[in-house]
C-alpha cells in the first residue's frame, strides 16, 4: 500500500535527522554512504541533495559539495534549509576560489533573508577573500550594531553605522576606479 506524500515526507525527514544526528564530523564516510543510499531512493529531492552536499562539504570535498548544492537550489528549497544552503554553497565557492560567484550567491541570499546574521558573517568572509576588506569590516560592524545588545554599545550605534558606511564606500570607490588607466 502506497503511503500518502505527507507521511512519506515525514518519514524522509525523520530518516535524514537520524542520519545527521549520528554523524561524526571527523569521519564523514559513513554519513556520506548512508546519504547516498537515501539519494538513490530520492534522486531529485532538494533536501536530500542539500544534505548530501553538506556531508561532502564537511568532509572537505568542496568540489563535489558544490554540485549537490547547485542541484538542490535548482530543485527548490524553502525556509531555513534554503538559507543554510545559500550559506554553505556561498562559503564553498569562496573556499574553491570562486569569489565572484560566491558574492553573487550571498547577494541572492541576503535579498531573500535580509536579517540573517549568519549570511552576513559568511558574506564578510567572501568580501575579505575578494580583497574587499573595507566592505567586509563594514558588514561586520553593521551586524554588530544591529544584533548585539550591550548597554555600553547603545550610545555608539550611530558611529558604528557611520563608520560602516564610510568603509563600504572605500571599496566602492576603489572598485569603480579599478578599470581606469593611469
Amino acid at each position: 500500500m502506497e503511503q500518502p506524500p505527507d507521511t512519506a515526507g515525514r518519514e524522509l525527514e525523520a530518516e535524514l535527522e537520524a542520519l545527521l544526528s549520528a554523524r561524526n564530523r571527523e569521519d564523514m564516510a559513513p554519513t556520506i554512504a548512508a546519504l547516498l543510499g537515501v539519494h538513490r531512493r530520492y534522486p531529485d529531492n532538494a533536501r536530500v541533495l542539500y544534505e548530501v552536499g553538506g556531508a561532502y562539504d564537511t568532509a572537505g570535498e568542496e568540489s563535489t559539495a558544490a554540485g549537490f548544492y547547485e542541484r538542490a537550489l535548482a530543485r527548490g528549497l524553502e525556509g531555513d534549509v534554503l538559507r543554510r544552503c545559500y550559506l554553505q554553497y556561498g562559503s564553498t565557492l569562496r573556499i574553491l576560489g570562486r569569489t565572484e560567484e560566491s558574492l553573487a550567491v550571498f547577494a541572492r541570499a541576503r535579498q531573500a533573508f535580509p536579517g540573517s546574521v549568519s549570511l552576513g558573517a559568511f558574506e564578510a568572509l567572501t568580501l575579505h577573500a575578494a580583497g574587499k576588506v573595507n566592505a567586509a569590516l563594514a558588514g561586520l560592524l553593521v551586524l554588530l550594531a544591529e544584533n548585539v545588545s550591550a548597554e555600553e554599545l547603545e550610545r555608539y550605534l550611530p558611529a558604528l553605522h557611520g563608520n560602516a558606511g564610510y568603509l563600504a564606500s572605500l571599496d566602492a570607490v576603489a572598485g569603480a576606479g579599478a578599470g581606469q588607466g593611469t
